[in-house]
Formats: C-alpha cells, structure tokens, sequence
C-alpha cells in the first residue's frame, strides 16, 4: 500500500527527454525468507501474521508507523504478491502485518486458510510514505477516518503518536458492517484505557443500529460533514490520516477540503488503484494497442536489453517480464511505486499514478505497470 502526496487522477503525459545513462546509485530492495512465528486470528475473516526477523537483518525491516511489507508466496505454481501495512509500532518490537480475506484474493485466502506458523514467506522490507514524524517535544491533535481493514496503519500510527508525544491527543472515525468485523477492537479499547484523556474512538456501523443515529451507517460524505460538525474541531487538527476503501476515503478528504483544511494536512492510504471512472480502463487500453511491436530499451542490473512492447499485457512491466527481466513490482495498481523507473530518453503514457510525487514524475520517473511508449525510441532504467 502506497500513500498519495497530491492529486493523483489523471493520465499525465510524461515529456519526451534525452537523459544521461546513469549508473546504479542505490541497491534494490531485495526479498528475503522471513519464517511466519504466530498467526494469530484477529476476526472471523482477518488474521495478524508475526514474522521473526534474524538479527542480521533487523536493520533491513527497520519501519516507521504506516509503512507496509510487500509478501511474496508461491500459491499453485504462480508468484503471487501483496502490500499489507504493519499493524505492530516500530516501539512494540515486533514485525506483524494483517491480512483480511477478499473475495477471491488468493494471497488473502492463502494467509487465512492454508498458511501456517513455522511457514516461510518471502518479505521486501518496509516502504510507503503514509507516515509521520513524531517528536516528545510536540504538543498536537491528530485525527483519523479509518473503514474495514484500513485500522492497520493508522493501528500503528495512533500508538506510536501517543507513546512518542505525551501532550498530543487523537481522535479516530473508524467505521465497519458489524462489530463481530471491527479489526483491533480489543486493542483500540486498551489503548483507551491507557490514554483516556488524549485518545477518543469512535465506531461506525452500516448493518447494527446504535441508539444514536450520528454513529450509524457508513462513512459516507454526509456522515463525513457530520463527523467535522459534532465530534470534531477540524481546525484544531494538525494532521488527517486517511485509509480505507476508495469511496471512503474520496468522502472524508472531500469533507475536509470543504471544511477548510489544507491539502498538506490530509495523508491517504490506498490499497488499490481500482478507479473510479471507467475512463481510466478506456485509455489504457488505446495506448497500448497504439504502443503494440514498440521497441523499448530496458536497464536493469547494469544491463541494457531491448523488448518488445505486447498490447495484451498492457503495459511496459509485464512487457518486459514477459521477455525474460527480473524487473521488480508488487501491487501492479499504480500504488506502490515497486516498478519505478527512470525515463532515459524517449516519452511514455501513464495511465495511473498514486504513488510518485510530482517531484520524481518531473524528474522523469514513472511506474512502469502502467506505462505504455509513444514511440520506439523509449529507453527506461531501473537503475536509478
């Protein structure tokens, strides 16, 4: 799962460029075995996973609270891969993930079905930007709007703020279907107890009825606005930490636009890209049947190579994959920022971005799962 920094939709055009070939600066990340140490049922269709980390590899899966791991398994002869967000603090000293139940996902269905303790699972080490820095000094309120599964690294945010800053209060909108789903509860009601007068949560459920109809239903933008009219001083807020389904989170950030909260205030967490407009899947498509038996060039490792561009791919990753690369990625949905790559010389299209900033986007990197090239003169390194 990979936080967005500014106004990711669109289909930005990345401009042509002739660059220098520049040598590797900083090695990739690299998976490594992590054996599963307790598997631990957290509701009927979530479980938490707790790795055990060696000693020489503690440096390696360092985290700050709201970073996610990216899990690779074999599941039935195919290399599947996950983002799940790290649910424990940097402070609790362990390494946990949790892993809801999709319908149809088969790495979640593997997690809470087939997997077992003492099983090993391949881990990249902890990236995304949906964090904050916490300082003891600081004296601030934060708020969260959370829904299902999206608790996990605003979990991890909330007890590291509280823990870190002794005069800071937090407040958390957490909405769910039913309070048999409501991932963490127990844990949410001990930080409670612990922090009653600096921590405030508040449940949301769309199918069981509370006595007052404020709490009721989903946080849509309706119960948004009125969340930021009766629970909350919106101004008050030094940082909204946002992360749940798209809908969701689309709501709240629009609630607190509308309230007069800047955008600098506002972090999301996405866990897909699945977007919203229809459009999107129209122009993918179009660039890739304009950009098929397109030669690019490829730089990874330290070698060049040149692919063919395949149109029922979709897209330069897969292209390159598919001839035999070991180009890295993770979600394929525009998030994560795995497949980044650095335009050499050429331009592409990108049809979706939620996890570059318009910093690198300026400087010439895109996400190579959803690229496709404007011409045969498209050279892209992984290197840098």
């Amino acid at each position: 799962m990979a936080s967005e920094s500014f106004p990711a939709r669109g289909r930005p055009t990345i401009p042509a460029r002739n660059l220098k070939l520049e040598p590797p600066v900083t090695p990739k990340p690299q998976f490594h075995p992590l054996r599963v140490r307790e598997i631990r049922r957290e509701t009927p269709d979530a479980v938490s996973l707790l790795f055990d980390v060696p000693a020489a590899l503690r440096p390696d899966f360092s985290f700050q609270a709201g970073q996610y791991l990216t899990l690779k398994a074999d599941i039935n002869g195919e290399d599947i891969r996950r983002n799940y967000s790290i649910c424990s603090a940097p402070l609790d000293d362990e390494l946990r993930v949790a892993v809801k139940t999709l319908q149809g996902g088969r790495f979640s269905t593997y997690a809470n079905q087939v997997l077992r303790a003492g099983d090993t699972l391949e881990v990249l080490p902890a990236a995304g930007r949906f964090t904050a820095a916490f300082a003891p000094h600081r004296a601030a309120a934060y708020a969260a709007f959370a829904a299902g599964s999206g608790i996990t690294p605003i979990l991890s945010i909330i007890k590291t703020a509280l823990a870190t800053e002794p005069q800071s209060r937090f407040t958390l909108f957490y909405g769910n279907r039913h309070s048999g789903q409501i991932l963490f509860l127990e844990t949410l009601a001990a930080l409670k107890n612990r922090y009653m007068e600096r921590f405030e949560v508040y449940h949301f459920l769309s199918a069981e009825e509370d006595d007052i109809e404020l709490f009721n239903g989903r946080l849509d933008a309706p119960k948004c606005r009125d969340v930021l009219a009766h629970l909350v001083d919106a101004a008050a807020i030094s940082q909204f930490f946002i992360c749940g389904p798209e809908a969701m989170m689309a709501a709240a950030e629009a609630a607190l636009l509308d309230s007069g909260v800047p955008p600098g205030a506002i972090l999301l967490e996405r866990f897909s890209a699945t977007p919203i407009d229809p459009a999107y899947a129209a122009r993918a498509l179009a660039s890739a049947r304009a950009a098929a038996g397109r030669r690019i060039g490829v730089v990874l490792d330290g070698r060049k190579s040149t692919i063919i561009f395949d149109a029922a791919l979709g897209n330069i990753l897969d292209s390159a994959r598919a001839a035999g690369m070991a180009a890295p990625f993770a979600c394929k949905g525009g998030v994560c920022a795995t497949c980044r790559a650095k335009i050499i010389s050429g331009a592409v299209d990108m049809n979706v971005n939620y996890g570059l900033t318009p910093d690198e986007v300026q400087a010439g990197y895109i996400l190579t799962c959803q690229a496709s090239p404007r011409g045969d003169d498209v050279v892209i390194s992984y290197d840098v």
